[in-house]
C-alpha cells in the first residue's frame, strides 16, 4: 500500500498547531521516539521523554514551545499546547480506512430496509426486516443486524458483530468484532428450586459518538431500555448487564462487568477488570482504580479502591492470617480494648507532667 505523504505546514493547520522548520517536508506516517525516521513525525509527550527525544530520528516532532527549547537536535517542529492530543487528531490522517462503499453480492438484505446509498456492506452481512442504516455506515462481513435495528450515519460495525433486540445506535459509533449488541439479558425468577426465564423485553439504545471494544456483551433490558450515552468508551472483554445506564464520557477499561439495573454517572472512569453490583448508583467523576469491587452506591466523585495489592507471598500469607484473626475478634471488644489503651496513655501522660 502506498504510503500517504503530507507536508509539515498542512499537518499543523489539521491541529492548530504552528510549524517550525521546513514546511514543505513530506511526512508520510506517526512513528514513536525511539523508532521513528526522517520522513515520520513523532510526539513529546512531558518533558520526562525530552532526552529520548533529543535522541531520535524523526523527521519532525510534536511538542509545546517550551519543549523546543531543549530539543538543539531538532529543526523540524509543530508547536501545540497539547502534544498528545495533537498526536490522537493526527492518527485518523494516517490511519487505514474502508474506502469501498457498495453492498457485497453475497449479503443478505430484507427488502423493507432502508439502506443508505453511500454505506458499504460486507459478504455475507445478513439485514433483517424494518432495519435502517445511516449515510457513510461501514458493515463488515459476517455481521447480523436484526429486524427493527437502526444505525446512525458515520458508524463502523467491524465483522461478526451481533446487533438484535430492535437496538437504536446514534451516529459515529464503532463496535469492534464478535460484540452482542441487544442479547438477552440474564433474567431469571427463582420458583421451587428452579429458575423460570424471564423475557427480555426492551431493547438498547446508544448514543453519539460511542466505542464498544471487541467481545463485548451489551444486554438489552428487561423492561426499561440499557442505555449508552453519548461519549462512551468500552474496551474489549466488557459485559454490560440488562438495564444499565452508563453515564457521558465515562471509559470502561477491560474485563470489566456490571450487573443489571446499574446506573453510572458521567466522566466515570473504571479501570481494568472492576466488578459492580446490581441495582446501585454511581454518581458523576468516579474513578474506580483496577480490579475494584463496587457493592454499594458511590455518592461523591472521587477515586475509590479495594482489594488487596501485590505482596510477595509470604508476606500475603501473614496478611491474610492477620485479617482473619482479626475478623473474628468483635468489634465492640476492639474498640473497648482501645479506649483502655488511650485511657492507659493519658494517665501516663499525666504523671510525666506532674513529675516534671
Amino acid at each position: 500500500m502506498k504510503s500517504k505523504q503530507i507536508q509539515l505546514d498542512e499537518l499543523a493547520q489539521l491541529v492548530q498547531g504552528e510549524p517550525i522548520g521546513q514546511n514543505h517536508l513530506l511526512l508520510d506516517g506517526l512513528a514513536s521516539l525511539p523508532q521513528a525516521k526522517a520522513h515520520q513525525i513523532a510526539f513529546v509527550n512531558g518533558d520526562k521523554h525530552i532526552e529520548d527525544a533529543q535522541a531520535s530520528q524523526a523527521g519532525a516532532l510534536i511538542v509545546t514551545a517550551a519543549m523546543r527549547e531543549h530539543l538543539s537536535n531538532h529543526q523540524n517542529f509543530i508547536i501545540v499546547d497539547n502534544p498528545y492530543l495533537a498526536f490522537a487528531i493526527l492518527t485518523h490522517v494516517f490511519e487505514s480506512k474502508v474506502t469501498q462503499r457498495g453492498i457485497e453480492s453475497t449479503a443478505q438484505i430484507d427488502p423493507s430496509a432502508l439502506i443508505a446509498d453511500d454505506v458499504y456492506i460486507g459478504h455475507y452481512v445478513v439485514i433483517g426486516k424494518n432495519v435502517v442504516i445511516g449515510a457513510n455506515t461501514v458493515i463488515q462481513s459476517q455481521t447480523k443486524i436484526d429486524d427493527h435495528v437502526e444505525i446512525g450515519k458515520d458508524c463502523f460495525i467491524d465483522s461478526h458483530v451481533t446487533i438484535t433486540g430492535e437496538a437504536k445506535i446514534a451516529d459515529r459509533v464503532r463496535i469492534h468484532a464478535n460484540t452482542v449488541v441487544g442479547g438477552e439479558g440474564f433474567g431469571f425468577a427463582p420458583y421451587q428450586g428452579k429458575w423460570n426465564r424471564i423475557a427480555q423485553l426492551g431493547s438498547v439504545r446508544i448514543g453519539h459518538d460511542v466505542r464498544i471494544g471487541s467481545n463485548c456483551s451489551i444486554d438489552r433490558g428487561a423492561l426499561d431500555d440499557t442505555i449508552l450515552e453519548n461519549g462512551v468508551i468500552i474496551d474489549n472483554l466488557v459485559q454490560i448487564a440488562h438495564n444499565v445506564r452508563v453515564g457521558e464520557n465515562t471509559a470502561i477499561a477491560a474485563k470489566c462487568g456490571i450487573a443489571g439495573s446499574t446506573t453510572i454517572g458521567k466522566n466515570c472512569i473504571l479501570a481494568g477488570a472492576c466488578g459492580v453490583s446490581g441495582h446501585i448508583s454511581i454518581t458523576d467523576n468516579v474513578t474506580l482504580t483496577g480490579m475494584s469491587m463496587v457493592t454499594g452506591n458511590i455518592l461523591e466523585p472521587g477515586t475509590y479502591s479495594s482489594g488487596m495489592g501485590l505482596l510477595e507471598n509470604s508476606k500475603w500469607k501473614r496478611t491474610v492470617v492477620r485479617l482473619r484473626q482479626l475478623a473474628d475478634v468483635p468489634l465492640t471488644k476492639l474498640v473497648k480494648q482501645i479506649d483502655h489503651m488511650q485511657a492507659q496513655i493519658e494517665s501516663i501522660e499525666s504523671t510525666l507532667k506532674l513529675r516534671k
